[in-house]
């Protein structure tokens, strides 16, 4: 019988460094990954594409079910137009049935020849899928997200005003948590990671040393 693929399930609010996290130790470890996060983002880039309202359940739940995998790695995903847009779709309790099976499938079958499934997002260990192996909310100060993505902003060379980034990311921890429909919240079993004072290599060897702990043990 085929073994039963390990799955990390990574959760946390916006900004505090989940997906490249998430990224790296597929890599490491030979694990396929899944942002998302990104499904929400290619969700609201068919709407706005068509100039459609994000905040319409019909419009999101209609566009929610056209997005394929192959438009995850389309850069103006990462639009701040697009995000912001994101925020609002994902708070559709519509849009995330449409895209809860294809979530499911990914850790249940990971493409080959990955033995693993990394997938982060809100609602992965809670909701999404309960049963992974290992549960970690990744978190950080807001002041903190909030600089870290004006540095990136600022490094593709788009304008950015701390205090705007740190208002809209407000107002998405805000939708994210308040939200009806599998609201931002750490599973009760999941392993919570501050990296407000911690660099990547440091959150890395971290949670390295635990997927590698839980392999062990497997």
């Amino acid at each position: 019988m085929t073994a039963r693929p390990f799955v990390v399930a990574i959760d946390g609010p916006a900004g505090a460094g989940k997906s490249t996290l998430g990224r790296r130790l597929a890599e490491h470890f030979g694990f396929a990954h899944l942002d998302t996060g990104a499904l929400y983002r290619a969700t609201a880039f068919l709407i706005l594409e068509q100039a459609g309202d994000p905040a319409d359940p019909v419009t999101a739940i209609r566009a929610a079910g056209l997005v394929k995998p192959r438009l995850l790695a389309d850069p103006r995903l990462r639009d701040e137009a697009v995000s912001a847009a994101a925020s609002v779709v994902a708070a559709i309790p519509g849009v995330r049935r449409a895209l809860l099976d294809l979530q499911r499938n990914f850790a249940v079958r990971p493409p080959e020849p990955a033995k693993g499934a990394i997938l982060d997002g809100r609602d992965i260990g809670s909701v999404v899928y309960p049963a992974a192996e290992l549960k970690l909310f990744v978190t950080a100060s807001a002041e903190e997200r909030a600089q870290r993505r004006v540095e990136e902003l600022r490094q593709q060379g788009a304008a950015a005003i701390f205090e705007d980034v740190l208002q809209d990311l407000r107002e998405r921890d805000a939708r994210d948590i308040e939200r009806r429909a599998a609201p931002l919240s750490a599973a009760p079993d999941a392993t919570v990671i501050d990296t407000t004072t911690l660099d990547a290599d440091a959150v890395f060897e971290s949670v390295s040393s635990l997927i590698a702990r839980a392999l062990a043990l497997r």
